[in-house]
């Protein structure tokens, strides 16, 4: 029995000493820091940017569309107030040429000083089934939410790396965690965020460089209206189960968990069972999430078996309802 109380005791020291390691990173501060946002012109994008320009930062932002630029741009620089600090604004296509990115952020860093933060929330969602999705919406749906990201973390990354220190945000999404009934484009191309984000984070962790992968709700957005009106039915009865959040409040945790250095960024409850299910070998942000991964994962998988009959049921019903509805006009 004391053989047996020893050798736990040990493995506990050693588990305990391993996640100390792992677990270092320092908060980043964001007051005068250069916090560059894609897609930062409406959306949880702009929402972000608020919130880091109410910490002190220094913001500039990417998107397509000029007037929607300037709009935000006197939108954002009014949240300043008093501590007025000018936002930087600049009209790219992360997802088009490479070069044309490049000098985009060469760009802002010109006016702004190198790139600390580098949040990449240019992308957009489409929900239709794999039959009715065109070869050309997936490879735009990958370009974009990917590639897109992909090209911009390439042209900071280098900088970062020469300083030393730096923060990455990929934003995902709860479709990026589970594949669900009308998702099969955007899912992908959310799923992608995810291996990049932990490969890159072990390639950059030495520089203390922190990459930060969000996984958002529905979230009440313009992005989000435009997808709702043709959205699947089955889709949208699934979506309903977690609830719609508002852009500040996912803007928030974002950032926050950002400037601490955790990799999974999570809101809600829906949120933080998925986090802990989904965990898998994803670097880890404190001892507490630690613990709680090794504690919660088989509890939460016995629950997503009920998540996973209830969003079967619902496709099952839909079918069978529609199946019905198209005998009755053959009558």
């Amino acid at each position: 029995m004391l053989f047996e109380l020893i050798i736990l005791i040990c493995l506990i020291g050693i588990f305990m000493f391993l996640i100390s390691w792992l677990v270092s990173p320092q908060v980043l501060k964001l007051d005068g820091k250069h916090v560059l946002i894609t897609g930062g012109s409406s959306g949880i994008g702009k929402a972000i940017a608020k919130e880091a320009i109410r910490r002190g930062a220094v913001v500039s932002i990417m998107a397509r569309n000029t007037t929607k630029l300037e709009a935000a741009k006197v939108e954002l620089e009014k949240v300043a107030g008093n501590s007025f600090k000018p936002v930087c604004f600049v009209s790219v296509d992360v997802a088009g040429e490479y070069e044309a990115v490049q000098k985009a952020i060469q760009q802002v860093e010109k006016k702004q000083g190198p790139v600390n933060m580098l949040i990449n929330c240019a992308g957009m969602g489409v929900a239709k089934t794999f039959e009715d999705l065109k070869i050309e919406e997936f490879k735009k749906l990958m370009n974009l939410n990917y590639f897109g990201t992909v090209q911009t973390t390439k042209a900071v990354i280098s900088k970062m790396k020469e300083r030393g220190g730096g923060r990455i945000v990929f934003l995902s999404s709860q479709a990026g965690q589970l594949g669900l009934f009308g998702y099969t484009a955007y899912a992908a191309s959310k799923f992608a965020l995810r291996g990049l984000a932990e490969s890159l984070q072990m390639e950059v962790r030495p520089y203390n460089i922190y990459v930060t992968v969000a996984h958002p709700p529905d979230t009440d957005t313009p992005g989000f209206e435009d997808e709702e009106r043709n959205k699947p039915e089955e889709t949208k009865l699934i979506s309903d189960t977690s609830g719609l959040f508002t852009p500040d409040a996912v803007a928030k945790q974002i950032l926050q968990d950002s400037v601490n250095g955790r990799f999974c960024s999570y809101i809600g409850l829906d949120g933080w069972m998925l986090a802990n299910i989904t965990c898998g070998m994803s670097p880890v942000h404190s001892m507490f999430d630690a613990i709680q991964q090794v504690l919660t994962v088989s509890v939460f998988r016995l629950v997503s078996f009920f998540y996973l009959f209830h969003f079967t049921r619902i496709v099952s019903k839909c079918k069978a309802r529609k199946d019905k509805e198209q005998k009755e006009k053959m009558l």
